[in-house]
């Protein structure tokens, strides 16, 4: 069985050199700032976004705008999360189909213990009928 929610995340372009998501995810520790997830992608010459889903949007953004962060977001996204057994995504996957969404980009991981977590992102225009189809 999957729990499934809507997440919101951001992200930041960053210089792709040593030590800048370590930054980052250090002011981000120290603001009292939880993570649900964090990616980091290259984008362009010598740049990353570093992509955050906070577990608490409000104080995130009320924590970077301290901070003098700069974030584009929030944008909206899926994260199910449940049991890590063969086929566990094959019933999300075929409830978006049935819904006519695509699904442009996802991102999944093994969470040990036989857990897992997967990020589904849709278009803006997509993302409710893709959360009520997922029933969320």
């Amino acid at each position: 069985m999957s729990e499934i929610r809507r997440v919101d995340y951001f992200y930041t372009t960053v210089q792709d050199r040593p030590g800048e998501a370590l930054r980052f995810l250090s002011a981000l520790g120290e603001l009292g700032v939880n993570l649900l997830a964090f990616m980091t992608i290259p984008v362009g010459i010598m740049q990353t976004q570093l992509t955050i889903f906070p577990d608490d949007t409000l104080k995130l953004k009320d924590q970077s705008v301290k901070a003098g962060f700069k974030l584009d977001g929030p944008h909206q996204a899926l994260l199910v999360s449940g049991r890590d057994v063969p086929g566990a995504l094959v019933a999300v996957h075929e409830k978006l189909y049935d819904a006519g969404i695509n699904v442009y980009a996802s991102t999944g991981v093994g969470g040990g213990g036989g857990s897992y977590g997967y990020i589904i992102y849709v278009r803006p225009e997509d993302f409710d009928a893709a959360a009520e189809s997922l029933g969320v």
